[in-house]
């Protein structure tokens, strides 16, 4: 008689199961279905498919109902989902919202989620820079954290591997703070933002810097995007809408397609992770628990390489909620570091001028980016009371200015011929952040969401380092500002905003070198589970200024590489 359980373990088995399908999972499932692996993607949300699944990509204005305003039930219900920046009429549908997936929030914590095919890949500010040495030596030089494992010279590699299929435009600036990258020509700055830039050089002796903001925009044809079938970026600048024509970089356009044409890739939607499965007996992990978010029936599925790649919260929770006899506390968690040393990025603060000069000059279309500023403080040498430093975005516009007097033809002449005003200049902090003991994430004990799965705590909190950086950056843009001539400087100082909508959590999982200060080593596999590998933002160990999802790319694309080099010696 047969075993209908060997027969369900059979069907359910696969070479590589990775978990979420966003910004590191979809390159985790391209680059093990590409190199022959039959690959399981597990999605909690649901499916979204490029082009077919954006509904308001092409809409005009006067189609949206409410004229992309969210209405105010909606707002009510979301409070936080709807503070961020892209939550609009047109893209709300990719937002998790509140209700559907509550969480304790023990301090004030704003947690931005997209639950569906690709992730947040379909709402990022696409920004990409590469992290160098002056961030991955910052933790031992500067005594905080633990030392990262890697060095530039490892991710380098792999950086220029990833930019050359995803397209990044950008410039080569030749400054050791940022390294270069693979570059498809700018979109450039405009002229104000040049006039600023030429300003700053000038007043800074060539210290401080302000470059085009790279960005994971397609600004040249070449072949691999026509195999991607991705087309260059029309400058609509409509990204949150989902992009139609694979202008930028998503999972849904990219990565995932090219995964599937291989044949080797399997995508479960709706599938929540419940929890890793790991064998005491094998000493490994074997495979992953999963309850269907519809029928709430849990189903088994089964890889000797599994890679967490849910987002950096999502995947703390998992690793917390997958307990067994030899992992109690949670997979991996022998010295209880788990969950801690979480950190994100600051942008609590902007400043904002006007600028009276340059009236020769306007913007035409809508480039998807800005101007941005490296760090600057803290480089060669300690120089302020606060650690580390903070990265800036720098942009300007000419304000357009419209008439509504007049009735009639007098009105409608008016309002079709509007005039430009004065320049508005405007900057955002990137502050980073220091991973602290204190910063945690947890299970709660008693409260569990829909699938059963405990609630995740939240305790994370600006501190005095952040506090005194803030200080400095709006003296510091103050100061360059008025260098510049700029007129009506204020200062947008959001005291009561709490941390999360940088969108940047990291941390929790972090690398190192060894395994009583860190849960991965330099390859992102568990120390104490070596089949399996985090390297979505819960494995950063330090945060550094610079948006991180061109990093996760990165060091997923290494990790794969790792493992699948491992599993053919079976050391996996």
């Amino acid at each position: 008689m047969p075993s209908f359980n060997i027969d369900s373990t059979k069907a359910n088995s696969y070479d590589a199961i990775v978990i979420g399908s966003g910004m590191s999972g979809g390159w985790a499932a391209k680059e093990f279905a590409e190199k022959g692996l039959k690959t399981l993607v597990l999605e909690r949300g649901r499916e979204v498919k490029h082009i077919e699944n954006y509904p308001t990509t092409n809409m005009m204005p006067w189609e949206l109902k409410h004229g992309n305003r969210v209405p105010y039930d909606l707002k009510k219900e979301n409070p936080i989902a709807a503070k961020c920046y892209n939550f609009m009429e047109d893209s709300q549908h990719f937002f998790t919202k509140d209700k559907e997936q509550p969480y304790i929030q023990e301090k004030p914590f704003d947690w931005i989620r997209g639950y569906q095919t690709g992730g947040k890949s379909l709402l990022w500010a696409r920004q990409t820079q590469r992290i160098g040495d002056l961030d991955f030596e910052g933790p031992a030089r500067d005594g905080f954290a633990v030392d990262w494992p890697i060095r530039y010279k490892d991710l380098a590699p792999w950086y220029s591997y990833v930019e050359k299929f995803v397209g990044i435009s950008g410039e080569y600036d030749g400054l050791d703070t940022l390294p270069d990258g693979e570059f498809l020509k700018s979109m450039g700055l405009n002229g104000t933002e040049k006039y600023f830039r030429d300003v700053v050089a000038k007043k800074y002796n060539n210290q401080r810097h302000v470059i085009y903001g790279r960005c994971a925009h397609i600004t040249e044809n070449k072949d691999i995007f026509i195999q991607q079938g991705r087309a260059m970026c029309q400058t609509r600048d409509l990204c949150r809408r989902g992009c139609p024509f694979g202008g930028y970089f998503s999972s849904n356009s990219s990565t995932l397609p090219w995964a599937q044409k291989t044949g080797n890739l399997t995508m479960r939607h709706n599938a929540v992770v419940h929890s890793i499965i790991y064998d005491d007996t094998k000493e490994k992990a074997t495979g992953v628990k999963v309850i269907d978010a519809h029928s709430k029936e849990t189903v088994e599925y089964f890889a000797p390489v599994i890679f967490v790649n849910a987002s950096a919260f999502n995947s703390n929770m998992i690793l917390l909620n997958s307990k067994s006899n030899r992992f109690p506390n949670g997979l991996g968690n022998d010295n209880g570091l788990l969950g801690k040393y979480v950190a994100f990025h600051n942008y609590r603060v902007s400043v904002n001028a006007q600028y009276e000069g340059n009236l020769e000059e306007t913007t035409v279309g809508r480039r998807p980016t800005s101007g941005y500023i490296p760090r600057f403080r803290n480089v060669y040498k300690q120089e302020t009371d606060f650690l580390r430093g903070y990265a800036a975005g720098f942009g300007a516009s000419r304000r357009i200015e419209q008439s509504s007097e007049g009735l009639g033809a007098d009105l409608k002449k008016n309002l079709t011929k509007p005039t430009y005003g004065n320049w508005n200049v405007g900057s955002h902090m990137m502050g980073e952040t220091i991973p602290k003991e204190e910063s945690t994430l947890s299970l709660d004990p008693e409260k569990t969401d829909q699938y059963g799965i405990p609630q995740l705590r939240i305790n994370l909190d600006y501190d005095d380092n952040d506090r005194k950086m803030i200080k400095d950056y709006i003296e510091q843009f103050t100061e360059m500002f008025e260098a510049a001539g700029f007129k009506n400087i204020s200062i947008n100082d959001v005291t009561d905003k709490a941390p999360g909508l940088d969108i940047h959590e990291m941390g929790g999982v972090r690398m190192g070198h060894d395994p009583k200060t860190s849960l991965l080593n330099k390859w992102n596999q568990l120390h104490a589970c070596k089949n399996v590998y985090v390297t979505d933002g819960a494995c950063m160990t330090s945060t550094a200024t610079q948006n991180p999802s061109l990093t996760y790319m990165a060091l997923t694309a290494r990790a794969c590489d790792h493992a699948i080099k491992e599993s053919k010696k079976g050391n996996i």
